[in-house]
This record gives structure tokens, sequence and C-alpha cells, in this order.
């Protein structure tokens, strides 16, 4: 059986990440997604176990701590993070996983794994960025203004990917990914050698 695949997705606050995912997961279910733990209080709409584990401050230091986190980031003064056992576990059962992080996460997972395939999500422009950010009224306009410039920084480092990934139309940006992951899955990279030929 061969290993399992982390794909990175990145982009900014407001460029359609969550509803890019959802549309791939219903086509490709197989593919699991990795569920960070975050140190920010539950928004309305969230569950716990959804794309969140939601742990303390305190609890957050002590898995930075224990190196019970493949990344860890303090953004808008709340620490993410990702698991390192469930990505672990994953790739050694020879399953596809996502891990939605931002630009550094994917810096510190390349540092640390093999074998990764990253894509950045980005909106059609700037101004639409803005637009989409404040048509969602859950923050205030100071927070809408933070969260552009952490938007602006994370667009200058979408090169540094291995995709791009435009969410002008949704379908399209849903299509984009999945043919990434189905192309990977046929890179010489995948394929067993070993067991060719052994059945």
């Amino acid at each position: 059986m061969s290993k399992g695949r982390l794909f990175i997705l990145s982009g900014p606050s407001g460029s359609g990440k969550d509803t890019i995912l959802g549309g791939v997961f219903q086509r490709l279910p197989e593919v699991r997604f990795s569920i960070s733990c975050v140190s920010r209080p539950m928004r309305p709409g969230e569950q716990e176990g959804d794309k969140y584990h939601f742990v303390s401050r305190e609890e957050f230091e002590q898995m930075i701590a224990e190196d019970g986190l493949l990344e860890h980031n303090c953004y808008v003064g709340n620490y993410y993070g990702t698991p390192k056992k469930p990505v672990e576990e994953a790739i050694r059962d020879g399953a596809d996983m996502i891990v939605e992080i931002d630009v550094n996460g994917a810096d510190q997972i390349r540092a640390k794994t093999e074998n990764t395939v990253s894509i950045f999500i980005l909106p059609p422009s700037v101004a639409v960025l803005r637009e989409r950010l404040i048509n969602r009224g859950s923050e205030s306009p100071d927070k809408v203004e933070q969260r552009m410039k952490e938007a602006l920084v994370e667009i200058s480092r979408a090169s540094d990917y291995d995709y791009i990934v435009v969410n002008d139309r949704l379908e399209d940006a849903i299509d984009d990914v999945v043919r990434i992951i189905e192309a990977d899955r046929l890179s010489k990279e995948r394929f067993d050698f070993a067991n060719y030929g052994n059945d």
C-alpha cells in the first residue's frame, strides 16, 4: 500500500476556502480533513470537532511543550495549530489528508514533512476580497481592516505554493482542487513500484 499525501490549502480570510473544501469533500469523501486546534472562542454556527477543537490557551501551550503539533501560529491574538498524530496516522494508512492553514503554518509543515502538495486559493481581486469580508458581517470594521492587511501579506506569498486556484466561480475552483488531488494520485511518487505485479 502506498503512503497517503498531505495537501496544504491556504488563502486569505474571505477567499472561500471553507466552501471550496465542502465541495471537494462531497466529490472525494475518502479524503480526510485535519481538524485544527484553536485557542479563540467559538463563533456562532461553529461546533466543536467540526473544523476546530476549541482549547484554552493553557492547553494549547501544553501541546506546544509536548511537541504534539505539526505546526502552530498566533493569528490575530489567538493560537492555531495542527495536531501531529492524526496527520501521521492518515499518511501511514495510505489516506490523503487536507490541512487548511496560513502561510506561516505551511512553511513549518514543509520544513518538517516530505512530499506535501500545496494549493493557494486566491480571490478574483483584492476589491472582491474586501467586499466578501464586509458582507460576512461577523467582524467590526477595524477587524476587517486587520484581516485585509494580513490578507495582502498572505497573497504576496502565493508563489511559494505548488498550485494557484482563483476562486472566481465556485464550481470551477472546486473542480480545480479535485483535479489537483486526482492528478497527484497518478504521479510516480505515489505509485507502489515495490508491490507492482505481486498480486
